[in-house]
This record gives structure tokens, C-alpha cells and sequence, in this order.
């Protein structure tokens, strides 16, 4: 074999950084460099277009190692592989027992039981998991906190009559009071005490878990990535400096918390979010300076996020949480949950489950994401996303304890003030499509309706009535408000008719037919599309013949001063007449009386329900 280890293409000059900057300003021609190529991202950094070794260089990440303090590189050494959970709502034991069975059998090795407290004995526990090797599966538990500590000496009782070895139990108790005060502002504070004896029933068990952060929270109602990073950082060290002051030891008490968090549909910044993360609260845990590094590693749930599925198109949903699925496996954590693409419309079918699991198993089995520990490593753009991502997140983190801490902030309701503001922010974005939702305001399938379905809202109170005391946080999807136009337009009986009548330039007449059939489509309007008209008479003639209810005349700019006022007048007001741009010749148009006009500036919400308020929808 040869020891020969010249590097190839030594023969060729290596650009410096400056070079490559000039070559990109001669293509730009003259137009400015930061606006052009320059991302500015919602998480309060800049991304450059392109990262070069030097880059790199000055950053500490590449110089871990996986399984290594700050585990920024992943918790394992040797392999890169994850539990495929499903979650299972118990409503009969003996039922979620045979489904858990069936799923156990199909690829799943993680299941996650979400049942009502009244439910809860020990006859229930033994029911659940009758058939189930508990030391070869990893078992999640979600009920009631305030009975959570009942369910967690349950457990044991259980596993220690099978005679389980306590080293091989995998799992965790889904217990997180703050989630409800910051979600729903119940102020259900005295319930923080029960963590310290929570982890003292569980203390023999190395591997279960049972003080959870279910950030996925903050995500599925809209948060951008660095608000949930950072929150949940402020979160889990709440928890962690609330068990060490009550004695705790803080390597048991390190152990003892699990993470639960969304993914959203930013591919690499999600992959840079959880190595971001690991990094951090490593960090964290090493201040309270724990008996071994092991303690700092950073178990993390990961769960695709709600916030983007859609009601319309829902197969799309399919294409969203496969990208957020394989961020999520090539960062390196625990445990995957797919939602499954119609949960925001029904309770999930066994075919939806099925693909759910099938969309893991993809990744694992055929694409061996779970053979390569920490692929992106050495990436100078990843690289540079988790630097930036850890840097903004901990001056959100360090600004919360300022605060005195996250339970103060939710006290004080600036951690609620801020996801709302954000979720408003986005539904503003998608309302002018500044954010897309790809089959929803955004390229609609034309022909679909609902069909009856309409977006499921939970109400899971635990029995708890009581009235607000904090400030809540307003979670709604995206896509909802598009969805209820939509909805609204169907159930009215009345499916307006959009005609496009195009004339004059062929290239500007079909663009913006296009773009005007999507427009109004989002709203569930029948579109009647055309390869054009010679007069505007023709066209209007066929659009009246065609029973429409909305005449959009598209054609280009300079031709709207000699087509718009005569097909504006010919139409007299027999249908809604539209033009489809800003042309400059507006003014003139709006003092002929022509009023509508659609194009990229406009707020596609607003303006659809203004058509439906004027189509007497």
C-alpha cells in the first residue's frame, strides 16, 4: 500500500475569502451584498452565504469528541441510534395493552402511555404492560401530576414482583407543573414540591426519568428556535436548582431530567438547536458540580411539531415531518415522535400511525442515519449554526434568571408575552405570505374540500377548573386561520366562481393568472383559468357565460391603461372585478371606480375575507 500522502489539487491556488467576496460582488452587479445574500434569521443572528475552514477554526465545537464533555457531538460514542416511540392514549388497558403489543412487533421500541388519573391501580399497571419485557423496551408514562408520585411507586411495585433488573429500566414519568402554568396559566405551584420525593421513589432506577421540560410545548405554539432552546434551558435549571436546594444530590437530580422538545421545519438550524442544546446545559450541570460528567449528558424526546401540519393537503404533512425527523435523528437524540399527518383533524388512523413509524424506520433501516455518530460534525455551516445558536440562546437563558428564574418569568408572564408575540408575528407573516404553507396559502389543491373535518381542540384540565391566575400562552397553527376562511367559504353553500380573463402579453398574462388562481383558491374559490382572450369583451362575455362571480383581468402592467377600464365598464358590476398587480397606472384605475387589485404586497387573509364579506359569503 502506498505511504504516499501528498494531497490532491496541490497544483491549483486556494481562493482566500477576500477573492471569493469580489467574485460574488462582480455577479451581484453592483447590488448590495448583505441585502441579496445575507439570511436574517428569526432567531436574532446573521447566516453569510457561504463558511470557509477559518471559519471554523475559532470555535471550540469541533474540537469535542462524541460522549465527551459538552456531548455537543452527541451522548454516544459507537453509534447514532434512537428509540421509535409511539404515543398511545388509555382509554381501556386491556386495548392499549393489545395495541402496544402490535406496534412493539412493528418496529417500535418506545412507547408512551397517556392515561386519565381515576384510572390509576396497580390491577390498571398490570394490565398495561401484561406481555410487554419491560428490560427491552422503553416505557413513558403521562397522567395527572398531582398523581404522578402514586404512578411512579406503582411502577416499581410492578417492576420489582417481575423481578426487572433496575439498571435495564428505560423510560420516564411525564411530570412538568410548569408546562400548565405556562401554557394555561393555572397556578398549580404547590404541586413543585412532590419532585423531591418523586425522585427519591425513583432513585434506584438509573435510567428512568421523571422530571420532564416539555418545551415541544413552546414549539407547537409557535415559538421561533432560539425562544424554545433558550426557555428550556431556564426550565430544566429551575427544576434542577429547586431539587438540589431541597437536597438533592445534584447527580441524581441531573439524571432525573428529561427533556421533551419540538422540531421544526428548519432543517439544519434544528440539527445545530440540538447539539446547541446538549452544549448548554451541559454546561449548566457541570456549575453544580455533580460526581461524574455522565450526569451532564442531555436526554432528549424529540417530537415533530404541530404548529405547521395542515387540514387541507394533509399528505403534506408527510413531507414536513420527515425533514424535521431526520434533523432530529442526525443530531443525535434519545427518542423520536412523529405526529402523525391527519392529528390535527382526527384522532389518528392505524394507516397514519403505520406511516408515522414507517418514516423512522426509513431513516434507520435503509438509510442507516442510527450507523454514523454526529455526521454534521466538521460542517463549517453547522459548525457556525450551533455557535450562533448556543451564543443568543444563553443571553435568553442568563436574561430569564435575571428575571429570578423561569417560574418567575411565568409568574410575571414575559416568557408568555414573548411566544404569543411571535405567534402573532407568524400568523401576520403567513397571512402575506411571508411565510409559506405549502397547500395552504400557498399553492392550494383547487378541487379539495373538507370533507367534515375540521381541527380538533383539546381540553385536558385534569379535572382542574380553576381560574386563570398567570398569563396563558394562545396556541393556534399556522395554518388555521386560513383553514377557517376556507371552511367558512364551503359551509356557506356558495363556491364563488374566479374567472381569469388573460389578454395581451403571453409571458405576464400567464404569471399572473397563476398567481391569481392561487390567491383565490385559498379561500376555496372555483377557478376558471384561460389561454386568453383577444378583446376584453370576449373575455368578459365568457366569463358571464361561465357563471363567474369574479372577473381578474391579467395581463401586464403597461397594457392595464388600455384593458382595464374598458373591461372594467363593460362588466358593469354584473361580478367582482379584479386586477391582478400594482400597476402604475393604479391611481387612474381607482378613479375610473375600479377598487380590487391583487398582488404580492397585499395581506391574502385580509383580502379574502373582504371578497367573502362582498360576495355576501
Amino acid at each position: 500500500m502506498s505511504n504516499n500522502k501528498e494531497k490532491l489539487f496541490t497544483e491549483f491556488a486556494s481562493p482566500t475569502t477576500q477573492e471569493w467576496l469580489d467574485k460574488i460582488q462582480v455577479d451581484l452587479k453592483g447590488a448590495d451584498f448583505n441585502k441579496k445574500l445575507v439570511w436574517r434569521t428569526n432567531e436574532g443572528f446573521n447566516v453569510q452565504p457561504f463558511y470557509r475552514r477559518e471559519d471554523v477554526l475559532k470555535l471550540k465545537t469541533p474540537d469535542a469528541l462524541p460522549g465527551e464533555f459538552p456531548f455537543v457531538r452527541g451522548n454516544k460514542k459507537d453509534n447514532n441510534s434512537w428509540y421509535v416511540r409511539q404515543n398511545i392514549v388509555v382509554d381501556d388497558p386491556k386495548e392499549a395493552n393489545a395495541k402496544a403489543l402490535d406496534v412493539l412487533n412493528k418496529g417500535v421500541d418506545s412507547l408512551g402511555f397517556r392515561f386519565h388519573p381515576d384510572n390509576l391501580s396497580a390491577d390498571f399497571i398490570e394490565t398495561l404492560l401484561e406481555g410487554i419485557y419491560c428490560e427491552c423496551v422503553e416505557l413513558n408514562f403521562c397522567t395527572c401530576k398531582r398523581r404522578s408520585l402514586e404512578l411512579a411507586k406503582l411502577l416499581t411495585s410492578y417492576f420489582e414482583k417481575k423481578g426487572y433488573d433496575k439498571e435495564k429500566i428505560v423510560g420516564s414519568i411525564d411530570w412538568d407543573p410548569m408546562e400548565k402554568i405556562v401554557m394555561s396559566g393555572k397556578d398549580i405551584t404547590p404541586i413543585l414540591d412532590i419532585a423531591p420525593k418523586l425522585v427519591e421513589a425513583l432513585k434506584e432506577y438509573p435510567n428512568f426519568r421523571c422530571i420532564t421540560v416539555n418545551a415541544v410545548a413552546l414549539n407547537n405554539a409557535g415559538a421561533y428556535i432560539v425562544q424554545e432552546l433558550g426557555y428550556a434551558l431556564a426550565w430544566g435549571n429551575e427544576y434542577l436548582n429547586r431539587l438540589v436546594e431541597a437536597g438533592v444530590e445534584p447527580t441524581l437530580a441531573a439524571r432525573k431530567i428529561k427533556f421533551n422538545m419540538g422540531i421544526s421545519e428548519n432543517y439544519f438550524m434544528e440539527i445545530a438547536k440540538f447539539r446547541a442544546a446538549r452544549l448548554l446545559w451541559a454546561e449548566i450541570v457541570k456549575q453544580y458540580e455533580p460526581k461524574c460528567d455522565c450526569a451532564c449528558k442531555m436526554c432528549v424526546n424529540a417530537q415533530t411539531t404541530s404548529y405547521n401540519l395542515t387540514l387541507f393537503d394533509s399528505y403534506v404533512n408527510l413531507l414536513r415531518t420527515q425533514t424535521e425527523t431526520m434533523s432530529a435523528a442526525l443530531a443525535g437524540v434519545h427518542s423520536i415522535v412523529v405526529t402523525p399527518f391527519d392529528a390535527v383533524y382526527e384522532k389518528p388512523t392505524d394507516f397514519s400511525e403505520r406511516i408515522a413509524r414507517n418514516q423512522q424506520l426509513l431513516l434507520k433501516e435503509e438509510s442507516h442515519f442510527d450507523k454514523v455518530v454526529d455526521p454534521s460534525a466538521g460542517s463549517y455551516y453547522i459548525e457556525e449554526l450551533t455557535h450562533s445558536l448556543a451564543d443568543v440562546a444563553w443571553k435568553l437563558f442568563l436574561k430569564v434568571e435575571d428575571e429570578g428564574g423561569f417560574l418567575a418569568a411565568i409568574k410575571n408572564g414575559s416568557v408568555q408575552d414573548d411566544i404569543n408575540a411571535t405567534n402573532e408575528k407568524r400568523h401576520a407573516d403567513a397571512a402575506k405570505r411571508k411565510e409559506f404553507i405549502l397547500g395552504t396559502n400557498q399553492f392550494p389543491n383547487f378541487t379539495e374540500k373538507a370533507e367534515g373535518k375540521a381541527p380538533i381542540v383539546c381540553h385536558c384540565n385534569c379535572g382542574d377548573d380553576s381560574e386563570a391566575t398567570f398569563k396563558a400562552i394562545k396556541a393556534s397553527r399556522m395554518a388555521a386561520d386560513f383553514e377557517q376562511l376556507r371552511i367558512h367559504t364551503q359551509n356557506s353553500g356558495k363556491a364563488p366562481v374566479a374567472f381569469m380573463l388573460t389578454i395581451g402579453n403571453l409571458a405576464w398574462r400567464q404569471a399572473r393568472a397563476q398567481f391569481s388562481s392561487n390567491f383565490l383558491a385559498c379561500a376555496g374559490y372555483k377557478i376558471i383559468d384561460n389561454l386568453g382572450f383577444d378583446t376584453v369583451e370576449a373575455g368578459v362575455d365568457a366569463a358571464l357565460e361561465a357563471g363567474a362571480d369574479i372577473v381578474v383581468l391579467c395581463s401586464s402592467d403597461d397594457e392595464y391603461a388600455t384593458y382595464a377600464v374598458p373591461a372594467y365598464q363593460y362588466l358593469n358590476k354584473r361580478a367582482m372585478f379584479i386586477v391582478a398587480g400594482a400597476p402604475a397606472c393604479m391611481d387612474d384605475l381607482k378613479a375610473a371606480g375600479i377598487e380590487n387589485f391583487i398582488h404580492v404586497k397585499c395581506n391574502v387573509l385580509d383580502t379574502l375575507k373582504e371578497y367573502n364579506e362582498k360576495l355576501g359569503i
